[in-house]
């Protein structure tokens, strides 16, 4: 890769240029990815690689239409053709623009920041990341009796994220992110009780010292030994309705599904409705009650260590807490500088792409439910007759992210607030509002999950939390996935 100083200088000509060829808003970024993949099943190797993608994305505002073009090339002729065919692109859609695009005012960051691992990636060599990955197949023999692992499947991805942000409107920012994730898929199966499914993702910025703080291989033959008492010994979840408490990981992935995506102000414009999917959040909701005063959640990309972290966007906005809902309430939206504008608003630094060839897009970060001052066992003991739902094996939500369905993996009776048997696969089914308005406790419990959001057209991941207490919903009736 070209040097960290020439980089500079390219995505500054490429400002300069947009400028110089008419637009009136130009904005470069250097985006680069490296690092490293493995894949295993079954305790053996099944592929490797080595990942390394870099390039300028350029975005530039041509009498009120935006245009974005990238391109691998760091030489003044690549970004110059890159500047060139975002200004035509730019000044071509410009003649269809009903309403001309503008950006808002907000204040831009001038800053260089980084995360520093405390164990850097080189600190452990290949061959020994290979040994913990196949290690975790040789580390769950035996933890089942009758039940058998059909398949673990694990996959380790470390990388380092590095950005030059720089725009006409004074933005600069300089950043350097390592991230690691782990995602695992594991079967337990008997052919009289059929099977469980456990899928996790796992993920962080910093070092390999997110290893020794997830614990796989003493966490693993646990939760299989749980499963297998699950698959044998479960119970069909009560028919009437109970008081069901929802479990950190559900609570974090309903708040993500049904509160961070609607709430994005590109979805809610409409841009999404054939991409991504629609929201029952509509232009001036803001204020509207959608749950009751429990319902706090909140998208926070500065949380330290977080897989989402980063400290600006990619319009080089500073980031901060964003209240989606509070206290029951719709309170705003995550915006970038050009939805902004529509709502009278300015940014709150939620603009994200993926890589150098991605736009930046309206995206989450790190999205939880704000927990309380309740201990988990005051929780239990408020719950005379009850279910408790702490995982999930499944999950859909409709295309305006209002009807959900959750099916629980790991879950217990609660009887006069205490744990009991367990339960096979009791389905939380909801919409937004009944979720959010059925909140009658949360604990202090805060917990957050790895994720990699999906969004836009063509497709973006990007990495996120999404996180929150343990949650009491007053008067739920579950289904059985047995019918």
């Amino acid at each position: 890769m070209c040097g960290w100083l020439v980089v500079l200088d390219l995505v500054e000509y490429a400002v300069r240029l947009a400028g110089e060829l008419g637009a009136s808003y130009g904005e470069a970024r250097f985006h680069g990815v490296s690092g490293l993949n493995i894949y295993t099943r079954n305790g053996g190797v099944v592929g490797s690689g080595v990942v390394s993608r870099s390039g300028i994305g350029v975005r530039v505002l041509v009498n009120g239409a935006l245009g974005f073009a990238a391109t691998p090339e760091l030489s003044r002729d690549g970004v110059r053709r890159a500047v060139e065919r975002a200004v035509g692109l730019a000044r071509a859609a410009s003649r269809l623009m009903r309403r001309p695009l503008r950006l808002d005012d907000s204040r831009l960051g001038r800053a260089r920041y980084s995360v520093e691992p405390a164990k850097p990636f080189d600190s452990l060599p290949v061959d020994e990341k290979v040994e913990y990955l196949t290690g975790l197949w040789r580390s769950v023999q035996g933890s089942t009796r009758e039940a058998r692992v059909p398949v673990l499947t694990v996959t380790y991805n470390e990388w380092v994220e590095e950005k030059i942000i720089v725009n006409s409107d004074g933005g600069y920012v300089e950043s350097r992110i390592p991230r690691i994730t782990m995602y695992y898929n594991v079967v337990v199966s008997s052919p009289v009780k059929g099977s469980l499914q456990r899928w996790e993702q796992l993920g962080g910025s910093g070092g390999v010292e997110l290893l020794d703080k997830w614990r796989l291989h003493e966490k693993l033959p646990v939760e299989l030994a749980r499963y297998e008492e699950i698959l044998f010994k479960a119970v069909p979840p009560p028919t009437d309705p109970v008081d069901v408490i929802v479990g950190s990981e559900i609570v974090g992935l309903i708040v993500h599904e049904s509160c961070g995506h609607p709430s994005e102000a590109d979805r809610i414009l409409g841009r999404e409705a054939a991409q991504a999917g629609k929201s029952f959040i509509k232009p001036g909701m803001t204020g509207v009650r959608i749950g009751s005063e429990h319902a706090t959640v909140i998208d926070d990309p500065t949380i330290p260590g977080s897989y989402g972290f980063y400290l600006y966007d990619d319009e080089a906005v500073p980031a901060g807490p964003r209240y989606l809902y509070k206290e029951g309430l719709i309170h705003e939206h995550l915006q970038n500088r050009f939805t902004a504008p529509f709502y009278g608003v300015r940014s709150n630094g939620a603009a994200r792409a993926m890589d150098y060839a991605s736009e930046p897009i309206v995206r989450m970060a790190n999205t939880y439910l704000k927990p309380g001052d309740m201990r988990f066992e005051e929780l239990l003991e408020s719950v005379r007759r009850g279910v408790y739902i702490k995982s999930y094996m499944e999950w859909n939500i409709d295309d305006e992210r209002w009807s959900q369905r959750y099916v629980g993996l790991e879950a217990y009776i609660v009887e006069n607030g205490e744990l009991k048997e367990y339960v096979r696969n009791p389905v939380l089914e909801v919409t937004t509002r009944s979720f959010y308005s059925s909140i009658d406790a949360v604990d202090r419990n805060l917990e957050f999950y790895a994720g990699t959001c999906g969004k836009g057209e063509p497709a973006q991941g990007v990495p996120v939390w999404f996180g929150g207490p343990n949650v009491k919903l007053k008067g739920i009736r579950l289904r059985s996935t047995a019918g």
